[in-house]
């Protein structure tokens, strides 16, 4: 039996737990006993890879030889990667530019590690992506949360970071658009001031784009559209349908690649090959996955219709993504509490607010209608039940 005081390092001791992961075990318990859950705590896709991706990867599978690639990732990848970019956003990309990873999270550990010495200072949003902060602490590096406002859009805006940056001095700015926990975006002058300001300031400045397909009006803007240089990371795990592939890219200035393709050699070796091959294919796959959008769509409008009458209303603006940031000060002020409530009782899982904003979270929730527009009518049904 393992010692539950056994030593680690400090900085395994100050990652803070990834509640949303914490939630969707405690439904998977209750699920092992019987009961019913309805899954909107984690921001994963019900449906399936896309046809395409599985095909290749069957194939690839049935050659017998399943190899190591080059730490960058396979040449026809990286390829289709950079043509994407001409094709969606009119933005010309070099193969050589893109790094294919083991999703979007190994996408942060060698921006970090590449970017910024120990002790640097990074901008990141409050609310925002929980493994910002716990990822940034692991490699000694300082989260600095910017609050966002509702007069900003809920947005972070080159004024917040001017101000976080007189106050103490920053390394870099990391922005996600659309957003988690709460789907707002920031167009492209929104993008391109905060590129200025970086240069300004001699700041890196990356760009989290993994929700980027996902929107329910004007198309995300890349923030290579206004920096070249800006750091971008994607994955195919939210548009694409293929969390558990672990498959996403990064795009980084020419004088990035060799010392990220280092770091890359000695951390994983390389992306997968079978779910590199998948990841060509799924290009291939728009209008499948666009019947999947559609599906995001309607759930979207379900809830933002259907959860004011329960006083879950006051959202963020939810333009991409798949998740509502709901205020809920006026049914509790301890979201943990709340969301362990509503999975016992209503069978309903949902995310604390205080995995994204441990200073505000505690009136907050997230929910993930990631499942579609069933999975959406019966959360819904449940909420009715349990709330009135």
């Amino acid at each position: 039996m393992s010692d539950p005081a056994y030593p680690v390092s400090r900085r395994a001791a100050r990652v803070a737990p990834f509640l949303a992961m914490d939630v969707l075990a405690a439904a998977a318990r209750r699920e092992r006993q019987g009961d019913s859950v309805v899954h909107m705590e984690v921001g994963q896709p019900s449906a399936p890879a896309p046809r395409p991706a599985i095909a290749a990867a069957q194939a690839a599978l049935a050659s017998g030889r399943i190899p190591y690639t080059e730490a960058l990732g396979i040449a026809p990848l990286r390829e289709r990667i950079a043509r994407h970019y001409a094709e969606a956003y009119g933005v010309s990309v070099a193969p050589e530019r893109v790094v294919v990873t083991t999703g979007s999270s190994a996408g942060f550990v060698l921006a970090f590690l590449s970017l910024f010495d120990a002790g640097g200072r990074v901008a990141i949003s409050a609310p925002g992506y929980p493994a910002y902060r716990s990822v940034l602490q692991a490699v000694d590096l300082e989260p600095v949360g910017l609050t966002l406002r509702a007069e900003d859009g809920f947005v972070p805006t080159a004024a917040a970071l001017r101000a976080a940056h007189a106050a103490a001095p920053l390394s870099g700015l990391l922005v996600m658009s659309p957003a988690n926990p709460s789907g707002t975006m920031i167009d492209r002058a929104g993008l391109a001031a905060l590129a200025q300001a970086c240069r300004a300031m001699n700041l890196r400045f990356i760009s989290d784009e993994i929700y980027h397909g996902l929107t329910y009006g004007v198309p995300a803007a890349t923030a290579l559209a206004v920096d070249p240089d800006a750091v971008v990371i994607n994955s195919f795990s939210k548009y694409y349908c293929m969390t558990g592939w672990r498959i996403g890219w990064m795009v980084v200035p020419e004088g990035l690649v060799r010392p990220i393709e280092r770091l890359a050699q000695n951390l994983y070796i390389s992306a997968p090959y079978l779910s590199q091959v998948a990841a060509l294919a799924a290009f291939d796959a728009t209008e499948e996955l666009e019947v999947v959008k559609a599906d995001y769509a309607r759930a979207r409008a379900l809830l933002l219709n259907e959860l004011p009458a329960l006083g879950l209303g006051d959202v963020h603006p939810a333009d991409g993504a798949f998740y509502l940031y709901a205020d809920v000060a006026r049914l509790t002020n301890d979201s943990i509490g709340f969301c362990r409530r509503m999975l016992d009782e209503a069978g309903v899982a949902a995310t604390p607010g205080l995995d994204f904003d441990p200073d505000a979270g505690a009136h907050h929730l997230r929910l993930s209608f990631a499942g579609g527009e069933a999975e959406a009518h019966e959360a819904v049904r449940r909420l009715k039940g349990w709330l009135r």
